[in-house]
Protein backbone atom coordinates (compact mmCIF):
# COMPACT_ATOMS: atom_id res chain seq x y z
CA UNK A 1 0.00 0.00 0.00
CA UNK A 2 1.04 3.58 -0.60
CA UNK A 3 -0.79 6.05 1.60
CA UNK A 4 -0.26 9.75 0.96
CA UNK A 5 -1.46 11.99 3.77
CA UNK A 6 -1.64 15.77 3.35
CA UNK A 7 1.16 17.86 4.87
CA UNK A 8 -1.47 19.26 7.23
CA UNK A 9 -2.31 15.82 8.67
CA UNK A 10 -2.53 15.73 12.44
CA UNK A 11 -0.38 13.52 14.65
CA UNK A 12 -3.41 11.40 15.59
CA UNK A 13 -4.26 10.75 11.94
CA UNK A 14 -0.78 9.49 11.11
CA UNK A 15 -0.59 7.26 14.18
CA UNK A 16 -4.08 5.89 13.49
CA UNK A 17 -3.05 4.90 9.99
CA UNK A 18 0.04 3.13 11.38
CA UNK A 19 -2.10 1.23 13.89
CA UNK A 20 -4.37 0.19 11.04
CA UNK A 21 -1.40 -1.41 9.27
CA UNK A 22 -0.11 -2.87 12.56
CA UNK A 23 -3.37 -4.82 12.78
CA UNK A 24 -3.54 -5.79 9.10
CA UNK A 25 -2.27 -9.37 8.68
CA UNK A 26 -1.54 -8.75 5.00
CA UNK A 27 1.06 -6.08 5.88
CA UNK A 28 4.54 -7.24 6.95
CA UNK A 29 6.58 -4.06 6.65
CA UNK A 30 5.76 -0.45 7.49
CA UNK A 31 7.85 2.57 6.50
CA UNK A 32 7.18 6.23 7.21
CA UNK A 33 8.85 8.46 4.66
CA UNK A 34 11.08 11.08 6.30
CA UNK A 35 11.41 13.98 6.83
CA UNK A 36 8.00 14.74 8.30
CA UNK A 37 6.33 18.15 8.50
CA UNK A 38 7.64 20.09 11.49
CA UNK A 39 4.36 20.01 13.42
CA UNK A 40 4.54 16.20 13.69
CA UNK A 41 6.44 14.29 16.39
CA UNK A 42 8.75 12.04 14.38
CA UNK A 43 9.86 9.94 17.37
CA UNK A 44 6.31 9.07 18.44
CA UNK A 45 5.25 8.26 14.90
CA UNK A 46 8.20 5.93 14.22
CA UNK A 47 7.78 4.18 17.56
CA UNK A 48 4.08 3.58 16.80
CA UNK A 49 5.17 0.92 14.29
CA UNK A 50 5.30 -2.44 16.08
CA UNK A 51 8.82 -3.96 16.08
CA UNK A 52 7.63 -7.03 14.15
CA UNK A 53 6.60 -4.82 11.19
CA UNK A 54 9.44 -2.32 11.39
CA UNK A 55 10.92 -2.25 7.87
CA UNK A 56 13.44 0.53 8.59
CA UNK A 57 15.03 -0.82 11.77
CA UNK A 58 14.21 2.39 13.63
CA UNK A 59 12.16 0.96 16.50
CA UNK A 60 13.98 1.25 19.81
CA UNK A 61 13.56 -2.47 20.52
CA UNK A 62 15.28 -3.37 17.24
CA UNK A 63 17.98 -0.77 17.82
CA UNK A 64 18.61 -2.21 21.27
CA UNK A 65 18.89 -5.73 19.87
CA UNK A 66 21.44 -4.49 17.34
CA UNK A 67 23.52 -3.01 20.14
CA UNK A 68 23.27 -6.26 22.11
CA UNK A 69 24.31 -8.37 19.12
CA UNK A 70 20.93 -10.10 18.83
CA UNK A 71 19.32 -11.00 15.52
CA UNK A 72 16.95 -8.21 14.54
CA UNK A 73 15.74 -5.90 11.77
CA UNK A 74 18.71 -3.79 10.69
CA UNK A 75 18.59 -0.16 9.54
CA UNK A 76 18.58 -0.35 5.74
CA UNK A 77 21.44 1.94 4.77
CA UNK A 78 24.03 0.62 7.25
CA UNK A 79 22.99 -2.97 6.47
CA UNK A 80 23.37 -2.33 2.74
CA UNK A 81 26.82 -0.78 3.23
CA UNK A 82 27.90 -3.72 5.39
CA UNK A 83 26.80 -6.15 2.70
CA UNK A 84 28.70 -4.18 0.04
CA UNK A 85 31.87 -4.25 2.11
CA UNK A 86 31.51 -7.99 2.69
CA UNK A 87 31.09 -8.56 -1.05
CA UNK A 88 34.49 -6.98 -1.74
CA UNK A 89 36.08 -10.21 -0.55
CA UNK A 90 38.74 -8.35 1.46
CA UNK A 91 39.78 -9.09 5.01
CA UNK A 92 38.66 -5.98 6.85
CA UNK A 93 39.29 -7.37 10.34
CA UNK A 94 41.02 -4.79 12.48
CA UNK A 95 41.00 -2.13 9.75
CA UNK A 96 40.30 1.43 10.83
CA UNK A 97 36.85 2.65 9.84
CA UNK A 98 36.04 6.33 10.23
CA UNK A 99 32.37 7.33 10.16
CA UNK A 100 31.57 11.01 9.84
CA UNK A 101 28.06 11.46 11.24
CA UNK A 102 26.32 10.15 14.35
CA UNK A 103 22.64 9.93 13.43
CA UNK A 104 20.41 7.11 14.68
CA UNK A 105 19.60 6.30 11.06
CA UNK A 106 23.13 5.83 9.68
CA UNK A 107 26.09 6.85 11.84
CA UNK A 108 25.42 4.98 15.09
CA UNK A 109 24.14 1.68 13.61
CA UNK A 110 26.90 1.81 10.97
CA UNK A 111 29.50 1.95 13.72
CA UNK A 112 27.90 -0.99 15.52
CA UNK A 113 27.75 -3.18 12.40
CA UNK A 114 31.36 -2.42 11.49
CA UNK A 115 32.39 -3.25 15.03
CA UNK A 116 30.35 -6.42 15.59
CA UNK A 117 29.96 -7.89 12.09
CA UNK A 118 33.13 -6.79 10.30
CA UNK A 119 35.39 -6.73 13.40
CA UNK A 120 36.81 -3.37 12.51
CA UNK A 121 38.27 -0.63 14.69
CA UNK A 122 35.76 2.21 14.52
CA UNK A 123 36.02 5.96 15.06
CA UNK A 124 32.81 7.99 14.94
CA UNK A 125 33.25 11.68 14.10
CA UNK A 126 30.79 14.55 14.22
CA UNK A 127 30.50 18.33 14.17
CA UNK A 128 32.45 18.70 17.42
CA UNK A 129 35.32 16.38 16.45
CA UNK A 130 38.75 17.96 16.71
CA UNK A 131 41.34 17.41 13.96
CA UNK A 132 38.91 15.68 11.60
CA UNK A 133 41.40 15.87 8.74
CA UNK A 134 43.91 13.66 10.58
CA UNK A 135 41.25 11.03 11.29
CA UNK A 136 40.07 11.07 7.68
CA UNK A 137 43.67 10.58 6.55
CA UNK A 138 44.00 7.56 8.86
CA UNK A 139 40.83 5.86 7.61
CA UNK A 140 41.12 2.56 5.76
CA UNK A 141 37.34 2.78 5.24
CA UNK A 142 35.67 6.19 5.25
CA UNK A 143 31.89 6.60 5.52
CA UNK A 144 30.56 10.12 4.97
CA UNK A 145 27.08 10.35 6.48
CA UNK A 146 26.92 14.03 7.39
CA UNK A 147 24.19 15.10 5.00
CA UNK A 148 26.25 18.26 4.44
CA UNK A 149 28.65 18.90 1.58
CA UNK A 150 32.15 20.10 2.38
CA UNK A 151 32.51 18.66 5.88
CA UNK A 152 35.01 16.04 4.70
CA UNK A 153 38.01 17.40 2.82
CA UNK A 154 38.69 14.84 0.09
CA UNK A 155 42.33 16.00 -0.10
CA UNK A 156 42.96 14.16 3.17
CA UNK A 157 41.64 10.76 2.04
CA UNK A 158 44.26 8.04 2.34
CA UNK A 159 45.36 6.60 -1.03
CA UNK A 160 43.79 3.16 -1.46
CA UNK A 161 41.01 3.80 1.06
CA UNK A 162 37.48 2.46 0.61
CA UNK A 163 35.09 5.43 0.52
CA UNK A 164 31.33 5.23 1.08
CA UNK A 165 29.27 8.33 0.37
CA UNK A 166 25.86 8.26 2.05
CA UNK A 167 24.90 11.85 1.22
CA UNK A 168 22.29 12.88 -1.32
CA UNK A 169 22.01 16.47 -2.53
CA UNK A 170 20.53 18.13 -5.59
CA UNK A 171 22.74 20.88 -7.02
CA UNK A 172 21.79 22.65 -10.25
CA UNK A 173 19.33 19.85 -10.96
CA UNK A 174 21.94 17.11 -10.57
CA UNK A 175 22.07 14.52 -7.80
CA UNK A 176 25.35 14.37 -5.88
CA UNK A 177 26.69 13.11 -2.57
CA UNK A 178 28.54 14.59 0.41
CA UNK A 179 31.85 14.30 -1.46
CA UNK A 180 33.23 15.54 -4.75
CA UNK A 181 33.54 12.41 -6.86
CA UNK A 182 36.57 13.31 -8.99
CA UNK A 183 39.21 13.55 -6.20
CA UNK A 184 37.71 10.50 -4.46
CA UNK A 185 38.00 8.44 -7.66
CA UNK A 186 41.68 9.36 -7.96
CA UNK A 187 42.57 8.17 -4.45
CA UNK A 188 40.15 5.43 -3.42
CA UNK A 189 40.56 1.73 -4.20
CA UNK A 190 36.75 1.45 -4.08
CA UNK A 191 34.08 4.14 -3.77
CA UNK A 192 30.30 4.45 -4.02
CA UNK A 193 29.00 6.98 -6.57
CA UNK A 194 25.91 9.12 -6.05
CA UNK A 195 23.51 8.25 -7.56
CA UNK A 196 23.84 4.49 -7.99
CA UNK A 197 25.85 3.52 -4.92
CA UNK A 198 24.30 3.31 -1.46
CA UNK A 199 20.76 4.18 -2.61
CA UNK A 200 19.95 0.93 -4.45
CA UNK A 201 21.36 -1.10 -1.54
CA UNK A 202 19.12 0.76 0.90
CA UNK A 203 16.06 -0.15 -1.18
CA UNK A 204 17.20 -3.76 -1.47
CA UNK A 205 17.59 -4.04 2.32
CA UNK A 206 14.15 -2.51 2.82
CA UNK A 207 12.67 -5.29 0.70
CA UNK A 208 14.75 -7.88 2.54
CA UNK A 209 13.55 -6.59 5.92
CA UNK A 210 9.93 -6.83 4.78
CA UNK A 211 10.51 -10.39 3.53
CA UNK A 212 12.22 -11.31 6.80
CA UNK A 213 9.35 -9.86 8.81
CA UNK A 214 6.83 -11.81 6.71
CA UNK A 215 8.59 -15.11 7.41
CA UNK A 216 8.84 -14.35 11.13
CA UNK A 217 5.20 -13.28 11.41
CA UNK A 218 3.96 -16.33 9.51
CA UNK A 219 5.99 -18.72 11.65
CA UNK A 220 4.74 -17.11 14.88
CA UNK A 221 1.12 -16.78 13.84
Amino acid sequence: YLVRLPATAKQEEVVAKIHEFNNDQKVHGILVQLPLPKHLNERQILQAIIPEKDADGFHYLNQGKLLAGEETVLPCTPAGITLMLMQLGQNLTGKHAVIVGRSNIVGKPMAQLMLSVLNMTVTTCHSKTQNLAALVHDADILVSATGVRGVVDTNHIKPGAIVVDVGMHRIDGKLTGDLDLAPVAEKASYYTPVPGGVGPMTIAMLLYNTYRNALALQSSG
